[in-house]
């Protein structure tokens, strides 16, 4: 049948990328072609999901790895592309013919949380529904850190012990180090959790990147060498003048200043390190450390106020949600936009990244948490909570004093006080007009 009408699921996904603890891959796609919400939420680690029933296709991810789509017209029926990159979509739709339709623009990216269901019906195309699989309580613990503390570090141990037992046995393990709260507690933890599981901590490696004077070094130093540890420590000297944002804008494919910041920072590590070890493969951050105790400086955000951060569920997560007016459908919002700050250097470099702040059962501790009644609306108090919260968990769960110094952003910590403001200050607009040109 010549006419007959026909649609294409064109799925550019890496399946070898997921890391799932509890099933087969078949199995976690099966539980995304359901559709049912609960069934999602039971998959157990990294995943980015394609499933197909028919016309109806659905899509899940989870918060540490993007996962984009874009619908092409044919003649023959449409064509659903799906990839973690926007370029990768462009680029099978120029090997197709069909990239006089493509705008970066037009692409679409999957929510982390959601479970995203597309019909395939043809022109004009419904919207996609959204729903949503991940629903943490919102303050449901008592305001006492010296409890909180040990509950949330121990759902972020669960989620290292069972990564490190996933893990090949002879690979090393490189913690991207700043000696800062969120670093240090995912080192501290890994360590730990080596010694009980019978691992060989000789395994295991501090990098710490320096480019230029940074004091992110003497910190790394001051955090490690009073527990014993600094010979674990490894500095990664980089030339700043080989920074390069706009080659970060690529890379992410995004343009938010502080995220190409991040970004060309940890391409700068990433290549330091695969300069010294070429076949280095694992690297554990603690991306979402941040965003899970809410330690952003709210004033440099005119949007918001300590009421609408401690009190919008997963706001630091997921941005203003899906279905709001300052939802991006292009980029989602909150870290499910951001995360490719971090995802993307490694991914470009061979790395395999993971970030245990981001696994829902260490996020939903935190989403418990009564941040309005332990900081009384007092952005203060509510910035020193992290600090205290992890440390005492820290302790609770390892016996080790974790030192708390004061929180740096990575590229400050990284480069020479003032050199960040200097090499890193094209800003939005840049940044936005550069990648644009890159379809241009």
């Amino acid at each position: 049948m010549a006419d007959q009408y026909v649609e294409r699921v064109i799925d550019l996904t890496d399946p070898a990328s997921n890391r799932i603890h509890n099933l087969s891959l078949e199995e976690a796609r099966a539980r995304v072609a359901s559709g049912r919400p609960e069934n999602v939420r039971a998959i157990d680690g990294s995943f980015a999901l394609v499933a197909r029933a028919g016309r109806r296709v659905r899509l899940a991810r989870s918060l540490d790895r993007p996962l984009r789509y874009f619908l092409a017209k044919q003649a023959a029926g449409p064509a659903l592309v799906v990839s973690d990159r926007i370029d990768a979509i462009h680029a099978f739709l120029e090997r197709e013919g069909l990239a006089g339709q493509f705008h970066p623009s037009y692409t679409r990216m999957v929510p982390a949380h959601y479970v995203v269901e597309i019909e395939l019906v043809g022109c004009p195309d419904p919207s996609p529904t959204y729903a949503r699989y991940f629903t943490p309580a919102l303050g449901a613990l008592d305001a006492d850190p010296a409890a909180i503390g040990p509950r949330y570090v121990a759902a972020l141990a669960d989620e290292v012990a069972k990564w490190l037992q996933a893990a090949p046995a002879s690979e090393p393990i490189g913690v991207a180090f700043s000696g800062g709260v969120d670093s240090g507690a995912v080192f501290l933890v890994t360590y730990c959790l080596m010694r009980r599981l019978g691992l060989d901590p000789g395994r295991l490696k501090a990098f710490t990147l320096s480019a230029g004077g940074g004091e992110d070094l003497a910190q790394a130093r001051a955090f490690l060498e009073p527990l014993g540890l600094g010979i674990f420590l490894e500095a990664v000297e980089v030339d700043p003048d080989a920074l390069d944002p706009l080659e970060a804008v690529r890379v992410v494919e995004d343009y938010k200043p502080l995220d190409v910041e991040s970004a060309t920072m940890a391409l700068a590590l990433c290549r330091g390190i695969r300069r010294r070890y070429p076949d280095w493969k694992l690297l554990v951050d603690g991306d979402g450390g941040d965003e899970n105790l809410k330690d952003y400086p709210i004033e440099e955000n005119p949007e918001l106020t300590i009421r609408s951060v401690v009190n919008n569920p997963l706001l630091y997560q997921e941005g203003w949600g899906v279905g709001r007016m300052k939802h991006s459908l292009t980029y989602s919002g909150g870290q499910s936009r951001s995360y490719s700050r971090t995802y993307a250097p490694l991914r470009l470099l061979g790395f395999e990244g993971f970030s245990p702040f981001t696994r829902p059962s260490v996020i939903e501790v935190a989403e418990a948490i009564p941040f309005a009644a332990l900081s009384g609306g007092d952005t203060a108090k509510l910035y020193a909570l992290k600090g205290d919260v992890v440390s005492r968990g820290v302790e609770a769960v390892t016996g080790l004093a974790m030192p708390v110094f004061p929180k740096r952003r990575f590229q400050h910590g990284a480069l020479a006080p003032g050199e960040a403001s200097r090499r890193l200050a094209l800003g939005e607009a840049a940044y936005r007009s550069h990648f644009l040109s890159l379809y241009a």
